[in-house]
This record gives structure tokens, sequence and C-alpha cells, in this order.
């Protein structure tokens, strides 16, 4: 995310307004919506569905907000029906697109689960993202670093980062740099401030 004041439309690339905060902000931080044949509210978690789209910040405190002051019909200037448990779809959608971006880079090399294999992949700086999962063992997890100038993933629970990886549970992951880290990033960065982080009672290492 950009700090206020940077010039945020050449690093980040283009900004869109958020309809519940009003704020502009990199695309990459916003959820992205258009109006379905039956004026129906559509997520684009893919971002290229066809046709005007509204932004939401990626909270789902924003978008709750959008839903309860009705934004979205003021957005599209016209009358749209809502799902019901619309912060909920956008969320699933977003967590399944967050575990394909992640299969995908573990099936291109770029990313790697269990903890020597982390462990392994921090020594060689080859690691720049540490995942660790929400219901991992604390104490398990402190014995690992986040790669230096890198980035932390702590959103996903263990058994949605085994989906990921092919495997039951998976409370440790990284990811090399590459084209995949930044979009993996990005994706879990929206899946962060969709849910609330609830801590587990904690899983053995995986």
């Amino acid at each position: 995310m950009g700090r206020a004041g940077a010039s945020k439309n050449h690093e980040d690339g283009p900004e869109r307004k958020c309809i519940a905060t009003g704020e502009s902000e990199p695309k990459q931080g916003l959820l992205r919506f258009v109006m379905g044949p039956e004026s129906q509210v559509v997520p684009d978690v893919f971002g290229k569905l066809p046709g005007r789209g509204v932004y939401v910040t990626a909270s789902r405190e924003a978008l709750e907000l959008a839903v309860k002051k009705k934004l979205f019909a003021r957005g599209f200037k016209a009358p749209v029906t809502l799902p019901e448990d619309l912060p909920d779809e956008v969320e699933r959608q977003t967590l399944r697109r967050l575990v394909e971006l992640l299969s995908l880079a573990r099936k291109s090399g770029q990313a790697v689960g269990g903890y020597e294999k982390v462990k392994d992949w921090l020594g060689k700086e080859q690691a720049t993202v540490l995942i660790q999962a929400s219901d991992g063992s604390g104490r398990g997890k402190s014995k690992l670093s986040t790669p230096h100038r890198g980035k932390f993933i702590g959103c996903l629970t263990a058994d949605e980062l085994g989906m990921a990886f092919g495997r039951q549970t998976v409370i440790h992951a990284a990811l090399a740099s590459g084209g995949l880290s930044k979009r993996v990033v990005d994706e879990a960065q929206r899946l962060q401030g969709l849910r609330e982080m609830v801590g587990g009672n904690g899983r053995t290492e995986g």
C-alpha cells in the first residue's frame, strides 16, 4: 500500500475511489464490483468482468458500510439487488483466488510448504515471503522470521494452506520472488481485510 502523499499512480498503478470511504487508493487495495444483467451486484475478484465497476476498500467494515448505506445503487447510479451475504461471498471468492495462486506458485517451484523446507529457503535467502497458518502453534511459528525486507502472510488457516499445497494441513510456507509473489501478497492483503483474525488453539508443526 502506498503512503499518504506518495505518488502512488506510478508505483502502485492507477487509483480508484472507494464508495464507502470516499478515499482514492491503488486498485490492488480495493474490491471491484460490476452490475449483472439482472441489476445484481457481482464481485469481480479477478478484475476482468465487463462493464462499469465500482470499488470498495478491501475491508469487511467498508464493505458492510457500503451494503448498509445502499452505496452500490449510488455508485452505479441505478437500482441494484444485493445478495444477503455479500461480505461473506466476497471473502469466499477471495480465499479461493488466493489458494489458486498459491497452488500455481507451488507447481511452478516458487513456493514450498513445511517447516524444514521453509527454514532451508530462509537460510539460503531464497524466500521473500513467509506464510504461517493463523491457527498454528505460536511457539512453533516464532522459530521462523520474516525475510529481511520481505513480506508476511498470516491470514490463512492450516487447512486452507493445506489446500494450496495438496496436503491436509500446512503451518509454514514460503514464496520466492517472481511474478506470482506480488499477486499472492496483494490477494492476501484483501483477504486479511475481509476476515477477523481469531486465534485458535494451535496446530502441530507441518
